[in-house]
C-alpha cells in the first residue's frame, strides 16, 4: 500500500514534506553510506509498523522553493510517554546557509500544534559545531543526558524559536 505525502510545510523558500514509501525505498536503494542507509531502512520499517504515524516515522525532504532537494531530516518514532527526537542532515554544498535551522524551526512548529506533544529532543555530536548552532537557535537545550550521538537537547512547545 503506497502511502501519499501527508503534509506540506512551507516558508516561500524551503519546502519540507514526508516523503512517500516509493521515495523512502529509492533514497535507501542509492544511499552509498552505511549508518544512513541503515537509518534509513529503520525510518521505512517504523513508517509500515505504524501507517497511521508515517509523519512521525517518515524521512522528511527538504528542498528550496525551486524542487532542488538540499537534504532531509525525521522524527524518530511516536512512543507513548516519550518526547519524539528529532534528527537532520543538509547536503555539504547547501551547509552554512542557514537551511537546517529554517526546517527544524518549521518542523517543530508542526510538531508543537499535536497537543500530545510538549517537547520534542534531538542529539548532536560534540564536534558537530554547526548542528549544535542550529539546535541553539531554534529553542532547545542541553537536558544534561548523553545519548548515543553525544549531548541531549530539549525544547519545550511554547519556548521562543
Amino acid at each position: 500500500m503506497e502511502i501519499e505525502t501527508i503534509r506540506m510545510i512551507e516558508n516561500g523558500h524551503i519546502k519540507i514534506y514526508p516523503a512517500s514509501r516509493e521515495r523512502m525505498e529509492k533514497q535507501i536503494y542509492s544511499e552509498t553510506d552505511a549508518e544512513l542507509k541503515k537509518a534509513y531502512e529503520e525510518m521505512l520499517e517504523g513508517c509500515l509498523a505504524h501507517p497511521d504515524q508515517w509523519d512521525w516515522y517518515a524521512m522528511w525532504m527538504i528542498e528550496k522553493a525551486d524542487g532542488t532537494h538540499i537534504g532531509d531530516l525525521c522524527f524518530k518514532g511516536l512512543e507513548a510517554g516519550c518526547n519524539p527526537e528529532i534528527g537532520y542532515g543538509i547536503l555539504e554544498e547547501y551547509q552554512g546557509q542557514g537551511y537546517a535551522t529554517e526546517a527544524v524551526k518549521l518542523v517543530l512548529n508542526w510538531a508543537f500544534q499535536h497537543p500530545e506533544i510538549k517537547a520534542v529532543e534531538a542529539e548532536a555530536d560534540p564536534d558537530n559545531v554547526a548542528s549544535q548552532k542550529v539546535l541553539m537557535k531554534c529553542g532547545f537545550r542541553l537536558n544534561g543526558e548523553i545519548g548515543e550521538e553525544g549531548p541531549r537537547y530539549i525544547v519545550y512547545s511554547g519556548s521562543s524559536r
